[in-house]
């Protein structure tokens, strides 16, 4: 099995990853400089990711429903929980590890197929997917450079931006994930004593693949479209910070 495209995959989730950290403590750096109040800046701060949130907790409800889990009043009113920001908030009946860990799962999993069904429709990333595989560099940078010919760029542009750095598990959608994980593993260290692992993976080779190709072309189409909006929180930051004479220590 070729390892490099996986490879390719986690280098590009890690960057994403990295790219939403460093957004999140910034955008919430720079409504304090402007606001030098922190529960008004925590709603500054999350009003440019509003699309993003109501996506995130909606995937939670929705989840949740398809599942048959009790599902509570779903509130997108930010604000200051233990020295933590909580954007959003979803009441969910106990369920057991699996459809916890699915509804937890759900933002990533509604997020991504959402910023797919935007980047194929709107900035035509299926050329990039072709390019990926084909290996071939400058068309690569050719499609890119199209893309910016792309009708409403900025709107869909901002559209990836606010689903992109909200739709990552929190750590409480991440809780019930530790057996379930265990599970996984076991039964994949069992099928491969077993003699049955090279097949099963030799028969998904082909879908992984495919799949593997297309998630490293979104998350790294999602890191570029990220680039403008840092360069502004950065600009903005810079700005407030040398107007009112302060910066933030992170």
């Amino acid at each position: 099995m070729n390892w490099v495209p996986l490879a390719g995959l986690a280098v590009a989730l890690t960057l994403l990853l990295l790219a939403e950290r460093w957004i999140h403590r910034h955008l919430q750096g720079a409504m304090l400089l402007l606001t030098g109040d922190r529960e008004i800046a925590v709603v500054l701060y999350a009003l440019p990711l509003m699309p993003g949130i109501l996506v995130h907790e909606f995937s939670h409800a929705l989840m949740a429903k398809l599942l048959g889990v009790r599902v509570g009043r779903v509130s997108v009113r930010p604000r200051l929980a233990d020295e933590r920001i909580q954007l959003g908030f979803v009441p969910v009946e106990e369920s057991d590890a699996v459809r916890a860990s699915l509804i937890g799962l759900a933002p990533l999993l509604i997020g991504s197929a959402a910023i797919l069904v935007v980047g194929y429709l709107a900035f035509g990333i299926g050329a990039l997917e072709e390019a990926l595989g084909e290996g071939s560099l400058p068309s690569l940078a050719h499609h890119f450079v199209t893309m910016l010919d792309t009708p409403d760029l900025w709107l869909w542009a901002y559209v990836i931006f606010a689903i992109s750095n909200t739709m990552m598990p929190s750590q409480s959608d991440r809780e019930s994930w530790t057996p379930l994980i265990l599970f996984l593993l076991l039964a994949v260290a069992l099928a491969w004593f077993a003699g049955v692992g090279p097949t099963i993976v030799q028969r998904l080779s082909q879908p992984l693949r495919l799949a593997t190709r297309w998630l490293t072309v979104m998350y790294g189409f999602t890191i570029i479209v990220d680039l403008p909006f840092i360069g502004l929180i950065l600009l903005a930051e810079w700005s407030l910070g040398r107007i009112r004479g302060a910066y933030v220590e992170y």
